[in-house]
């Protein structure tokens, strides 16, 4: 694939060199040619468009030479006249049944063969694979959908004429931001969307939220993934300062010029640690945080009955989040989805799929930023644990006391309940030890659900000490899964708390913590 000057300077060689067969791969045809006129006019050479709305023209004069709209009858044309002329190239953007070995392949073959003789070249704008024959008698090159350069070129001519007649409040970095979020949309989307939001006189810094959710809409059924719809105002999180510090400095870098530092856009992050403690809750709270529309990623649901299926369902829906870049990536308890390349009873399905996906980890360019937990550390490929895999390992683990505080006050504000006094809410920080955030929430919303039924009066301190006592937590009910979760998060992950672990050998399984400075 080519960006628009790579596919420029690609597509002019071609033509020099008279290539007999070229095939397009691209979805805008309109951009393609746009950029085949171009090519016309600073070589100098005759190039003839042929479309089924008007026959055969003259590219550079817009003039029809040939008002027959049948493929048929342009190919016919195009025949004729490469046997009389040199150097002609024709142009053909509406060519159907190209695929296989039939009648339309056989015909621009013959046409093909004719060219040849007589420098001339035939090229076909196309989506589809194209009979291998024909396709052996010349070159393939594919046009890219505009990229963040090209795009802000866009943007800036969609805008910059509309300066001085409705309130424009965009400066340099609204634009590039803008630039950022409508790559990889065809030009054609991205005027729309940009002549949309105009049309209601003015374009304000709001605005670039609205970009962003209308290419959310335009993306909201691709392959593979399903599109996880976010509310703001529910997504709050507590007690992983660590986390948040370094998902600031993330955040900077998507819109940062990386390519003066042979650098990458961020890949994203691998969360792991203790059920209920926030590793789902981080990602939805990315997506929020930073305006991006979230896709979940279901790798057990991907894997198919017959060989082979599993691994094009994955490539597909990789390919879709490509496209739908700027977006957050999440996949949750990636575990399970990839347990069978370390239980290897699957035939090597799990294998193959861990390998395409650290293939698209380490060399895809798009700005898709994953977010991956995980409960159960053992079934995961020591291969996705490598450094540069992800950029970074973050490991969850239950909350301290100070952490708990914070917690049980954020869920009593978003449940809209009277806030205990200081000495109960210290016992019930004392009283929720080793509980997860997940068991935090339920013991709130036990006391939120006595206060619907019986009304806010019923809220005291003897009910909230009540509702906490009542929650068995897991590290209770399964301690041994818990100490082994928590052991390999101390040896091999950054605390998403923002304070390391400080064990010593007498030290019991909470341990100390000190703040890293």
């Amino acid at each position: 694939m080519a960006n628009k000057i790579e596919f420029k300077t690609s597509l002019l060689r071609m033509f020099r060199a008279r290539i007999p067969f070229i095939s397009i791969r691209s979805i805008e045809r309109a951009r393609v040619l746009e950029i085949v006129q171009q090519l016309a006019e600073e070589i100098n050479i005759p190039i003839y468009v042929h479309s089924l709305s008007h026959g055969t023209i003259d590219i550079k004069t817009r003039k029809s030479v040939n008002d027959d709209r049948s493929v048929a009858g342009g190919l016919d044309y195009a025949v004729q006249h490469i046997s009389q002329r040199h150097n002609l190239t024709f142009v053909f953007n509406e060519v159907s049944d190209i695929e296989d070995d039939n009648l339309v392949s056989r015909h621009i073959y013959d046409c093909v063969v004719q060219a040849i003789e007589r420098g001339g070249s035939i090229c076909l704008i196309t989506t589809k694979s194209i009979w291998p024959q024909l396709q052996r008698m010349g070159m393939t090159i594919a046009l890219d959908a505009p990229n963040e350069e090209e795009m802000l070129e866009v943007v800036k001519d969609c805008v910059m004429p509309y300066k001085g007649s409705i309130p424009l409040e965009w400066d340099e970095t609204d634009y590039k931001m803008a630039a950022t979020v409508l790559a990889n949309m065809t030009k054609i989307e991205a005027e729309n969307v940009l002549a949309t939001q105009m049309a209601k006189g003015s374009l304000t810094k709001d605005d670039i939220r609205e970009l962003s959710n209308a290419k959310d809409r335009l993306f909201s059924d691709i392959s593979g993934l399903e599109k996880v719809k976010i509310d703001p105002s529910t997504l709050s999180v507590a007690g992983l300062m660590g986390l948040q510090n370094w998902l600031d400095h993330q955040k900077q870098l998507l819109t940062a010029d990386l390519k003066a530092r042979k650098m990458r856009p961020p890949r994203g992050v691998l969360l792991v640690g203790v059920p209920g403690c926030g590793k789902s809750l981080s990602a939805k709270f990315v997506a929020a945080n930073w305006n991006l529309p979230l896709y979940r990623l279901d790798l057990a649901a991907i894997h198919g009955q017959y060989l082979g299926q599993s691994e094009n369902r994955l490539k597909e829906a990789l390919a879709s989040a490509d496209h739908a870049a700027p977006c957050i990536l999440w996949i949750d308890e990636i575990e399970k989805g990839l347990a069978g390349a370390i239980s290897s009873n699957d035939g090597g399905t799990s294998n193959r799929m861990v390998g395409q996906f650290l293939f698209w980890l380490q060399e895809s360019e798009a700005k898709v930023f994953v977010v991956s937990t995980a409960n159960d550390v053992s079934k995961l490929p020591p291969e996705l644990l490598r450094r540069g895999r992800f950029d970074e390992l973050f490991f969850i683990d239950l909350p301290a006391e100070e952490e708990r505080k914070d917690i049980i006050n954020l869920y009593i504000r978003r449940n809209l309940l009277t806030q205990p006094s200081e000495i109960i809410l210290a016992r019930l920080v004392e009283i929720s030890e080793g509980f997860a955030g997940s068991d935090l929430e339920g013991a709130v919303r036990d006391v939120a659900i006595q206060a619907i039924i019986h009304g806010d009066a019923v809220v005291d301190d003897e009910l909230f000490e009540k509702c906490f006592r009542n929650v068995v937590p897991l590290s209770k009910t399964a301690p041994e899964k818990i100490d082994a979760i928590r052991t390999w998060g101390r040896e091999r992950a950054v605390p998403a708390s923002g304070v390391s672990w400080n064990v010593t050998s007498h030290d019991s399984v909470t341990g100390t913590r000190s703040i890293i400075i």
